[in-house]
């Protein structure tokens, strides 16, 4: 029983860690892209936004879907599906060719993310759940952190589609593995039949509008910073080579451990109180990231991240702390939520980064800091 739990416990960490792999691949190499294909910033920076707006389009798709039919062949359709975008990816000359593959990986995406998570909250024991969820939390902070080295490192001896294949590799091994790893019967859920609230009812819940929106907030945030990370580095005063660039997302192991910290902050302090400081944190960071210093600019991102992974935590905490039932819904919601943020956080800065550069990217995310700045204040009021 217990080999048989581990083996699930890593093959669900493996198969996130790879997906996530795939959504953040180009971040580092933006620059290199760009004069490549010669489009603009906005343009190239969609080989990012475009597989998180794949994500929105099917996130609640598959959360439905899995509820349905049994979670392997939707595994396996996912597994070939983001595989194949990647050897697309990989062997097009033709950018609308590669921004039309990303946006399919991003439609699949969610065949191996949310449609998992929403199997494990339906089959598997409260004491279990709680385990192997932790090691999916931990397993999307790796897949991001990954996607972004194997993206920056493997370009200067190689060649940035060799990324893309060796992504599309890793996907269908760890498809593979979680098809062997999985029960190979439907499991019944273990729950009740109390998640029966309606999608539109969530949405129509005032208490949760707050919380929803932090999440788009967050995400809307912290991706702008780090997908234009490489022009501001790659520029003059820092001019540092795309392995050095890469080797600045690091701070993004930050992650790992910020949940469970924000998670006994809220715990001592109040959910209110730690968005507030969050959000104080991450206003800071982003002034920091102005100043022209290398000092500046790492203590600036372990802020950011610091800031982003306390708001986020939080705010998933509160989610589910609100409700009652309907818990698969109402974070699949959020979920889609905060994708869209990432989406429009993205776009958004890269036309404010067209206009005003790095600078015109960080007062773009500073005018979205009132978001988890008033659902903190709102939570403090109403405890």
């Amino acid at each position: 029983m217990e080999k048989g739990f581990f083996r699930l416990q890593l093959a669900v960490f493996a198969l996130v860690s790879a997906s996530f792999t795939n959504i953040y691949i180009t971040q580092p190499i933006l620059p290199v892209l760009q004069e490549e294909f010669g489009v603009t910033p906005v343009q190239v920076s969609m080989t990012v936004s475009i597989v998180i707006l794949g994500i929105v389009f099917s996130n609640l798709f598959f959360g439905y879907l899995v509820d349905r039919i049994s979670i392997k062949p939707i595994i396996f359709t996912g597994g070939i599906c983001v595989a194949t975008g990647g050897i697309i990816c990989a062997s097009t000359h033709d950018f609308g060719i590669l921004i039309f593959a990303r946006f399919f990986q991003g439609l699949f995406i969610p065949a191996l993310t949310t449609s998992l998570a929403a199997w494990l909250a339906r089959t598997l024991p409260m004491n279990r759940l709680g385990v192997v969820m932790g090691s999916y939390v931990s397993a999307t902070v790796l897949g991001g952190l990954g996607g972004r080295l194997l993206g920056g490192w493997i370009h200067p001896p190689l060649h940035w589609r060799y990324a893309f294949l060796s992504a599309s590799v890793l996907i269908v091994i760890t498809t593979i593995l979680a098809l062997i790893a999985l029960p190979g019967k439907q499991v019944k859920t273990t729950g009740t039949k109390d998640e029966q609230e309606g999608f539109l009812s969530l949405l129509m819940r005032k208490d949760l509008i707050l919380v929803y929106a932090c999440g788009a907030g967050g995400l809307l945030m912290f991706s702008p910073v780090f997908n234009f990370l490489p022009y501001r580095l790659a520029g003059t005063p820092f001019n540092f080579s795309t392995e050095l660039i890469t080797l600045t997302y690091l701070v993004y192991v930050v992650g790992i451990f910020l949940g469970p910290i924000a998670g006994r902050m809220s715990n001592y302090f109040g959910e209110g109180n730690t968005l507030i400081g969050g959000t104080c944190i991450l206003g800071f960071s982003f002034i920091l990231l102005l100043v022209p210093s290398v000092i500046a600019v790492v203590i600036g991102l372990l802020g950011v991240c610091a800031g982003f992974f306390t708001i986020h935590s939080v705010a998933v905490g509160l989610l589910n702390k609100k409700l009652t039932r309907s818990h698969g819904k109402a974070n699949a919601l959020y979920t889609l939520f905060y994708y869209i943020g990432g989406w429009i956080g993205i776009t958004g800065a890269g036309f404010a980064f067209q206009k005003a550069g790095w600078k015109g990217v960080i007062f773009f995310v500073l005018c979205f800091l009132v978001i988890p700045l008033i659902t903190g204040l709102s939570e403090k009021k109403a405890n």
